[in-house]
């Protein structure tokens, strides 16, 4: 066994109606005023309105910030740090999906009295110094897992990414709470459910840092959410199947924040940032054709996780056999889902691939993980075979 090191948010509440809990939880962290980051979608459904009177039976200012959109481009998060700041908040929680956990992590960093750093310089790895205000996160979809993660992705151009990963960044409290998720849309349900799988089986097989705990973490997270996930898309008010999908995601995001993710997310990033594929379908439409490509490296992983993704459907044999397996059953969830399949459905010209196998070479933080090497000419060949 190698070396390493595990670090994980401090405190994970599963509980479903804990939400309601939220401004007591603040208080308890000695706030006074709390800055919540999240979406328009948010406030549209009035998923806040179960959560808001809280603050002042607690005696706490609450400003709502609103504004994050898909994919955050530097703008929506400098505009929430002047917000937060103008607000005099000492207190952030990420309330939503990815997008605007992502935003209040970096949020609770830039709006501390004693930042001293701007955006553009904590970009990378490590970068982040100093001190962060308090952060919850609050997740509404089950699939990020950003709730217990040290990273943050930001739109930095027209069609390009960055990350910001720093230890500064992992969250105090993460609070999981199936309500939160019962209205989600079947194909939203199944895109970050996937998303979430897809966590777990790269950090499974990451080139550096795979290890005891995170192999733990990933295993469970994907027999959770294969077993529950063609329920909640079928019937979207099942509570503890919900549940079990947030703790799902959960595991798999404390998984790949310590054994981290690869080629996957290198080749899907491309397909959000030039087409705005929201994140968890892009990846799930590049999954089969990487995990093809991997196999010659990575077949005997891949075989150990097929009985978590198969159960009963599973049929014994070499380690090719059932990796080709575990692959038809996770291209039947889209499917199943209906999800598009094929890169072609989801609006992707096939003069663009080309320029998307390009860009997935910029994603070398990613792509250094992956099992096996891969050159622009092989992500140009597994977008073909995506297509």
């Amino acid at each position: 066994m190698q070396p390493f090191i595990f670090a994980t948010t401090a405190q994970i509440i599963c509980e479903s109606g804990a939400a309601s809990r939220l401004a007591t939880l603040c208080r308890e962290r000695g706030a006074s005023s709390v800055m919540i980051v999240t979406d328009p979608g948010i406030t549209k459904l009035k998923m806040l309105d179960g959560v808001l009177p809280g603050f002042a039976t607690e005696g706490l200012k609450v400003t709502v910030f609103d504004q994050v959109v898909a994919d955050p481009p530097e703008a929506v998060v400098l505009d929430a740090v002047g917000q937060a700041k103008a607000a005099g908040a000492d207190l952030l929680v990420g309330f939503g999906g990815g997008s605007s956990m992502d935003v209040a992590k970096l949020v609770a960093l830039l709006a501390h009295p004693q930042c001293a750093q701007s955006l553009k310089d904590i970009y990378g790895v490590g970068n982040a110094k100093g001190q962060r205000l308090p952060l919850i996160q609050v997740p509404t979809t089950a699939g990020t897992g950003s709730e217990v993660t040290q990273i943050s992705i930001i739109t930095t151009g027209e069609t390009t990414k960055m990350g910001v990963v720093s230890p500064l960044l992992l969250p105090d409290v993460a609070l999981l709470d199936a309500d939160l998720t019962l209205g989600l849309p079947p194909a939203v349900t199944a895109a970050t459910g996937i998303d979430a799988m897809v966590h777990a089986i790269e950090s499974y097989t990451s080139a550096h840092k795979k290890n005891p705990m995170s192999d733990l973490l990933g295993r469970e997270a994907l027999r959770l959410l294969c077993a529950n996930l063609d329920t909640v898309v079928k019937d979207g008010r099942n509570r503890e199947a919900r549940q079990a999908m947030l703790l799902g995601a959960c595991l798999a995001g404390q998984a790949f924040a310590n054994s981290p993710v690869a080629a996957v997310h290198a080749l899907a990033y491309p397909l959000g940032g030039h087409f705005h594929i929201p994140h968890g379908l892009s990846n799930a439409l590049v999954l089969s054709q990487v995990l093809r490509f991997n196999a010659p490296k990575a077949a005997h992983l891949y075989a150990e996780l097929a009985p978590l993704v198969l159960g009963d459907k599973l049929v014994p044999g070499s380690d090719d056999s059932l990796t080709e397996q575990l692959i038809a059953e996770l291209e039947a969830f889209s499917a199943r889902s209906g999800l598009p399949t094929r890169l072609r459905d989801a609006g992707v010209p096939e003069e663009m691939l080309p320029q998307l196998a390009k860009d997935a070479m910029l994603q070398q933080r990613l792509l250094v993980n992956n099992p096996r090497e891969v050159s622009e000419a092989d992500a140009l060949a597994i977008y073909q075979a995506a297509y």
